[in-house]
């Protein structure tokens, strides 16, 4: 079972930073998660809300703000950019963009990366979006691509056949072993947030392929 850090690791560190991605790798996760949001100049940043606070209270809508005026309130906020350098091939990094965000900006930044000499394997993607799936998907055919799903498994693997993917990630609270069996059949299956490393032993039994984790220092071996 492969052990994926969530939002860089949410439980050790501030979520979606450079420390956060640094406190993963320390931990040695097999991949780490980020959450991307897109900001007015079409800067691809790391944030899992649709707003930003900041040490005052302040709440800054990103898709209304610069990447510099965001800079400005809350300095921790990374790039997608600096996230890729800081990780730097050490391990996979999964790619969330969040619902409804622009796709072109990361695309972007993926190719650019790439000419630098960052292959496929380095970068996957990851959305609850079914249209931000299809745009990378024909932008991306050979990355990892991962469906995004709450709780229905038929609508998970529904959409995972119709992209070509075999890798579906389900929130953790409604798995159970008999569903983890099922789903695992045709798809390799993970698991967000998955904090409990007794519960990933028994469903990685079951067929669960990865944990995404807040506290990856529990699942060091």
């Amino acid at each position: 079972m492969l052990v994926i850090g969530h939002r860089g690791a949410k439980g050790l560190a501030p979520e979606n930073t450079l420390q956060g991605l640094e406190k993963a790798l320390e931990h040695h996760v097999d991949a780490i998660e980020i959450d991307i949001r897109v900001t007015k100049d079409g800067v691809p940043v790391l944030l899992h809300d649709e707003q930003a606070s900041d040490a005052a209270g302040n709440k800054l809508r990103v898709s209304e703000c610069s990447q510099a005026e965001l800079k400005a309130h809350k300095p921790e906020m990374p790039t997608l950019t600096e996230a890729i350098e800081l990780v730097n091939r050490r391990v996979p990094l999964v790619i969330e963009l969040k619902p409804k965000e622009p796709t072109e900006p990361v695309i972007k930044v993926i190719r650019e990366f790439l000419g630098r000499g960052w292959q496929a394997e380095d970068l996957a993607f990851i959305s609850f979006d079914f249209k931000i799936l299809k745009a990378l998907r024909r932008e991306f055919p050979h990355h990892l691509l991962i469906v995004d799903e709450l709780w229905s498994g038929v609508r998970a693997s529904s959409r995972a056949h119709r992209l070509g993917s075999r890798d579906i990630s389900i929130w953790a609270p409604v798995l159970w072993p008999g569903f983890i069996r099922a789903v695992s059949r045709n798809y390799r299956l993970y698991a967000f947030p998955q904090n409990s490393p007794k519960r990933a032993s028994r469903w990685a039994k079951a067929g669960l392929h990865a944990s995404i984790t807040d506290y990856p220092d529990l699942f060091e071996k």
